[in-house]
């Protein structure tokens, strides 16, 4: 199949972090096209039904613009117990997310939700345990010092300085940093995407 045949993939989402995955494993999306969307979590929804939610809204709201399309979205929440860490927006919100993380698992939800041009959908949640050292106060002062955190779910990002924090990962590593790909791959080509 030439590329001008192979059908437009669009990814509803304008993470880079996301874009370079894809691209990790051979796929450039035509285009990317993000939900404007409230992430706001329901009252008493759980993390995993909160990712799932948002990845499937996120899909939906782009495929209502690019119908002949296949729209790949994904949603990443962190979650310690029943507890939906924010994206941190700020330095006090960074820290508190390191100093409840500080020592212990928590866990990655990543939603996907990928729409069809036929209207066929599919979703798929994967689940990650991650396990922090403790951390030092020199560690967490150099850590918010780089300002890696900010706009991060759960206020740290795997594949930068806070790789060095994780003692322990049961799950999906990319899906931690925000796409799990076997899982992508596996859902476009369910649905008739010629994913390599």
């Amino acid at each position: 199949m030439t590329p001008s045949e192979r059908p437009t993939l669009v990814l509803a989402s304008a993470s880079p972090r996301r874009l370079d995955l894809l691209r990790q494993v051979g796929l450039s999306p035509d285009q990317i096209c993000a939900a404007d969307l409230d992430e706001a979590p329901l009252k008493g929804e759980t993390p995993r039904r909160h990712a799932v939610r948002l990845a499937s809204a996120k899909a939906a709201a782009v495929a209502q613009s690019h119908p002949a399309a296949f729209v790949l979205a994904a949603d990443t929440v962190v979650a310690a117990g029943r507890r939906i860490l924010p994206k941190a927006e700020n330095e006090t919100q960074v820290r508190a997310c390191l100093t409840l993380l500080s020592g212990r698992s928590h866990r990655v939800y990543t939603a996907l939700a990928v729409h069809a041009p036929d209207g066929r959908r599919a979703e798929r949640l994967v689940e990650t345990r991650v396990t922090f050292k403790r951390l030092g106060a020199d560690e967490l002062a150099a850590y918010l010092s780089s300002g890696e955190g900010l706009g991060k779910a759960g206020g740290y990002a795997i594949q930068g300085r806070a790789g060095g924090f994780v003692t322990q990962l049961q799950g999906s590593y990319p899906s931690v940093v925000g796409l799990p790909l076997y899982e992508s791959l596996c859902l476009l080509r369910g649905l008739g995407y010629p994913a390599a």
